[in-house]
Parts: C-alpha cells; structure tokens; sequence
C-alpha cells in the first residue's frame, strides 16, 4: 500500500518494498516462535488446547529446535533489517530494534506483556499505525523525497490494520479465556470477563470504518463495513473452536480492507 501510495515506479521502491515485506514477515515468525516456545515452558499451551495446534505442545518439535528456529529467524530479521536501515537511517533502527524487543517481552519474562493483559497497545501500534509509518517512510526515502509528518493518511490507514490486529488478539483471548486464567495469564477477556470483552471487540470493530474514512473518505468506509459486522456478528455466535474460524475470517477482513485501498488508490 505504502509504495503504491507515494506513486513510485522505480526499481529500488520495488525492491525496497519487497525488502520490507521479507524483514515484516521474519519479526512477524519470531514473535510467533517466541510466543510458542514460552508459552510451553509456562505450561499455558498443553495438548488438546482448543486453538490452533502449538508446534512444542504436541511434541512436533523439541526444545532446542525451537531454540535453533528462533535464532535463525532472529538473525534472518537482523539482516533484512540491516538494509532497511541503510536506507531509511535511524527512524527504522529505532523501530526495529523496538520491535525485537517487544516480540521478547510478549512471553519471554515474568512480567510479560500478554500475561499482564497489556499486549493489545502495542499489537495496534506494530501491527498498525508504526508499521504504517515505517513503511511509507522507507518508500520515500528509497525514492529521495521528503515523507511530511502533517501528511496523517498513512497513520490512519495503519490504524485499520491495528484495530484488525486488536481483533485477531481479542478474538484469541475470549477463545482462551478458561485456560489462561488457569495458568495466570491476565488477559482482558480474564480480568473483564467474556461479556464485557465481546462489548469492547464490538466497539474496536466500530472504529475501523471511522479510520477508514479518516484515511481514504466515505466509499471505502462504507465499504468495509459490511465484512467488520459479519466478523462480529460470527464472533457473538461462536463457541469453542468456532473461535478458531472466527480468526480465520479476520485475517480475510484485513485482506478485503488491502484490496479496498488499493482500488480506492488506483481506481
């Protein structure tokens, strides 16, 4: 979206773009290897869970292979990184050694974010409005022109993406709930309770066509409207590993909303 958004047709947009995209996909599976491997040492993820299958919980792999895939990634996201931050200079290095960071403090400490039920800020920031930015700025900095800070569409946009995120988080944490408040993992759903998490994913749900609108005007607005209600429409019927479906179906949200923009763009 972002390369699309600042009209560039040179090949160093194209190959930073794609640069982008490999070094966003890496942090993406350490955070998710992270997550996996700590949750297993807590005991939080067992066999039999009503989530997605966990690699470390159903004996697929052993510790130290995950050990090995994390550091292999790790250092994959640090080379990829690397280039990025030749091109668009410390901004990027301070995002991404932030990033880093925060995949390890997610499950790896005892005061980890998603155990302490504070997670979801920083999973709309990363996965929204600060991926956003970055993005568009390494754009223009690969192209040589100036990204103007009041320019506040980029910022927007990745605030649908970040809500879509939160989403995806919630959606998780109702489906868990039981568990993680046996295992002591203080999530929203666990400190607020079902009831009141499902009345907080429909507000979050609610903000994504403002932010639409705020980023691109009224059409795309409208337009995203219908596949965020259905998404909550599933999420209130859902039951067990019906969740599972529901996750599933907010990752098609955030593609329809990919491809609104870029027709919204090109159109």
């Amino acid at each position: 979206m972002a390369h699309t958004f600042i009209g560039d047709t040179t090949s160093l947009g194209h190959l930073t773009a794609l640069v982008t995209i490999l070094c966003a996909l890496a942090l993406q599976i350490l955070s998710n290897l992270i997550n996996d491997y700590y949750d297993y040492k807590r005991g939080t993820d067992k066999q039999g869970r009503v989530g997605f299958k966990r690699a470390l919980a159903e004996g697929m792999v052993r510790e130290g292979e995950m050990r090995t895939a994390c550091y292999l990634t790790l250092a994959s996201a640090l080379l990829l990184g690397a280039v990025l931050c030749y091109i668009g200079g410390w901004v990027i290095l301070a995002i991404g050694v932030t990033a880093i960071l925060f995949a390890w403090l997610y499950t790896a400490t005892p005061y980890s974010l998603s155990y302490l039920g504070i997670a979801d800020i920083f999973v709309f920031l990363y996965y929204g409005v600060i991926a956003s930015f970055g993005t568009v700025w390494l754009q223009f900095k690969a192209v040589g022109q100036t990204f103007d800070l009041h320019q506040f569409s980029p910022f927007y946009a990745g605030a649908v993406c970040g809500l879509i995120s939160m989403c995806v988080l919630a959606i998780n944490n109702i489906r868990d709930i039981d568990d993680d408040r046996l295992s002591g993992k203080r999530t929203i759903p666990v400190r607020v309770g079902k009831h009141i998490a499902l009345v907080i994913l429909g507000i979050i749900l609610a903000l994504v066509p403002l932010f639409a609108w705020l980023a691109f005007g009224q059409s795309l607005a409208i337009a995203i409207v219908f596949p965020t209600g259905f998404l909550y429409y599933r999420v209130l019927r859902a039951e067990g590993a019906g969740y599972n479906r529901c996750l599933l179906l907010a990752g098609i949200v955030n593609l329809i909303y990919v491809g609104l923009v870029w027709l919204n763009i090109n159109g």
